[in-house]
């Protein structure tokens, strides 16, 4: 598996990744609904309705960054979410979104490394992530922790990015991800690499059976994948 980094070959992943998203956080909320034209809160809508059966009273959203998944996981009425991340000022963006909203009472935004993470084993009913392994320096480091802090039979859900398979949808999808995205993101943000590090990351991410292979192999269970508009995103679930 090809590493996607957003500058310097030679520093960490992880470092790279936090700078990416201080960098672009006064700006990233705005340009995450504008070039997915708003239909990533549908995707994050179909994931909250996976976790409802289960009815979680604790959740942990890994990569929160302003909090977007740990506000939609308030329709499930939780007693607490608590969302983690390793870009401060995307926390901190975040947690003025929640001021604002009355939600600070509801969701703690803490910062925290997705392969370090600072929780007992089994204390969660639920472990979201949308948009965030792509970002993980270890992925298979980042997705054991998550298990590990799942609750016996707790879920995660994971929400990433896929690459369509289907003409033209593929066609369109690749010139948008490779020419418009990183265009429109370089100026609005002012980070030359951020929105070029996306789709970049997205080409070199294991997806459908391959990644279902790697949660199996850590240990989950019950994996399931479906993707969503065309295959331009997919949801991976699996139980501990």
């Amino acid at each position: 598996m090809t590493t996607s980094t957003p500058y310097n070959k030679s520093e960490p992943k992880k470092q790279q990744v936090a700078r990416m998203f201080d960098s672009i956080a006064p700006k990233y909320d705005f340009l995450n609904h504008l070039l997915s034209a708003n239909i990533d809160k549908l995707w994050r809508s179909k994931c909250i309705r996976i976790l409802k059966p289960l009815q979680p009273k604790t959740i942990l959203d890994v990569a929160t960054g302003t909090g977007d998944f740990a506000i939609a996981a308030l329709k499930l009425n939780p007693n607490k979410v608590i969302g983690i991340d390793i870009s401060e000022n995307m926390l901190e963006h975040g947690r003025v979104k929640l001021k604002k909203k009355n939600y600070d009472d509801k969701i703690e935004l803490l910062s925290g490394d997705s392969e370090q993470l600072a929780f007992d084993s089994n204390k969660f009913d639920a472990v979201t992530v949308g948009f965030g392994v792509r970002n993980f320096e270890n992925l298979e480091l980042g997705l054991k922790e998550m298990l590990r802090v799942l609750k016996p039979d707790g879920k995660a859900v994971i929400l990433e990015f896929s690459k369509p398979s289907t003409f033209p949808i593929k066609q369109l999808y690749s010139f948008y991800f490779k020419n418009i995205l990183p265009t429109i993101g370089k100026m609005v943000s002012k980070d030359n690499a951020a929105y070029t590090y996306l789709p970049d990351s997205v080409q070199n991410f294991p997806q459908g059976n391959e990644f279902l292979d790697i949660m199996k192999n850590l240990g989950y269970k019950k994996v399931n994948a479906q993707t969503l508009t065309f295959g331009i995103a997919s949801i991976y679930t699996g139980i501990k």
